[in-house]
């Protein structure tokens, strides 16, 4: 497990340019941009993922920074002590530090255990599955050390199958290959289940999305099965069920999940059939647009509906047509809503803050010619810690509406 560079002192120096803003990283701010710091001759040939120690423009050492002149986040901040070294141990204490707070929350090993720079782990998420654990190593370093990263996880957790996970465009953007596989133990089989307020999630952790299963919806699920109880609900977008099987076991009277996979369609009707609700649960596979529209046209209402689409500003070019998608959604699910009833929608999009998704979704209602009462702001969980000096770590909003 021999680093492709050097992870203890003397490390390279690279340096700040005078107008970065050298206070906000003294105060937290993780990320150095492309044009914040001296691209020299020297820092330009630095190994992808290999460690520097980051000093300002008066050579002030500021500390230990991971490097990569391949991405536009050209440096993420390791730690402040420009003597750290970043080895089995350093990685070990990190994800001490992120189980104790995790065990101390959930009485079962069904969580996110690293959130990337929200756990002190810069691009590293890190989602457990009882027994198996999925390392998504979305930045340069974690992909060098991806050995010793998977050592220090057995150690720390006991788990006996890893697996990475090396789909999307994160790791593009870090130069990196989509090349996943199995780092220890054996591939899962069968799909896992997770059991998340009362509902049953098959989870498949080798062909699913992402991880397997989006455990950031985990408090907006259980406020949408209470919301729920005695009705019908639409669940747009709907992945493996996660707020349909929610509601169902929050007792809904029934449940209809749309989503354009049907993989996860299925994974959705075992995990309702687990429950002993497979009665309650229908399916609709489809593009959501298209579903939405029909659905319209065919004059169905639902006591709750709730869309939970894929991120449709992931960055700031995509900002405006992802807002105009976010209206759209709540422009065609408006009029799917009873009289009464009520409207979740939400946005896992880092480019749109809170205010810009909220406007857009309050227009597309209007636009429907419906109006709606803000009942309920959601975050993702605890056991997504949020690093205050970086928004994107806080990416995920979930707006209830009653219409």
């Amino acid at each position: 497990m021999t680093a492709p560079f050097s992870t203890s002192p003397p490390y390279p120096v690279v340096r700040l340019q005078p107008k970065a803003n050298a206070r906000a990283i003294r105060f937290g701010a993780p990320w150095v941009f492309a044009n914040e710091l001296v691209l020299d001759r020297r820092t330009r040939k630095l190994d992808p993922g290999s460690f520097a120690v980051l000093e300002d423009s008066a050579r002030t050492p500021m500390g230990v920074v991971t490097v990569n002149p391949e991405s536009k986040i050209i440096a993420r901040m390791m730690d402040p002590d420009p003597n750290a070294a970043i080895d089995h141990d350093w990685i070990a204490a990190r994800l001490r530090r992120a189980l104790a707070l995790r065990t101390r929350i959930y009485d079962a090993p069904f969580y996110r255990l690293i959130h990337a720079e929200g756990d002190g782990l810069p691009g590293v998420v890190i989602d457990r599955f009882g027994e198996a654990c999925v390392i998504q190593p979305n930045a340069a370093w974690s992909d060098a050390l991806i050995e010793v990263l998977t050592a220090a996880l057995v150690e720390v957790t006991g788990v006996t199958t890893v697996l990475k996970n090396a789909a999307g465009r994160t790791r593009s953007l870090e130069g990196l290959d989509d090349a996943s596989g199995v780092l220890h133990g054996d591939a899962p089989t069968e799909a896992v289940a997770v059991q998340m307020n009362g509902a049953v999630y098959m989870a498949d952790l080798i062909e699913g999305q992402k991880t397997g299963l989006f455990y950031d919806q985990r408090p907006n699920h259980a406020f949408a099965a209470g919301l729920s109880r005695g009705g019908s609900v639409l669940d747009v977008f709907s992945h493996v069920g996660g707020f349909g099987l929610a509601a169902l076991a929050g007792g809904a009277t029934s449940a209809l999940c749309v989503d354009g996979s049907a993989p996860a369609l299925a994974l959705a009707e075992r995990g309702a059939q687990a429950m002993g609700r497979g009665d309650a649960l229908t399916v609709r596979q489809g593009d959501a647009f298209e579903v939405l529209t029909a659905m319209a046209q065919e004059g169905v209402q639902f006591d709750t509906v709730i869309c939970d689409p894929p991120a449709f500003a992931p960055a700031k070019p995509a900002l405006e047509k992802g807002l105009r998608a976010y209206e759209r959604v709540a422009r065609l699910a408006a009029p799917l809503v009873a009289e009464g009833g009520v409207l979740g929608l939400c946005s896992c999009s880092h480019a749109a803050d809170l205010a810009q998704f909220r406007t857009a979704c309050v227009r597309g209602i209007g636009r429907s010619g419906r109006r709606g009462q803000l009942i309920h702001t959601g975050a993702a969980g605890p056991d997504h810690p949020q690093l205050p000096q970086l928004a994107e770590t806080g990416y995920l909003k979930a707006l209830f509406f009653h219409l």
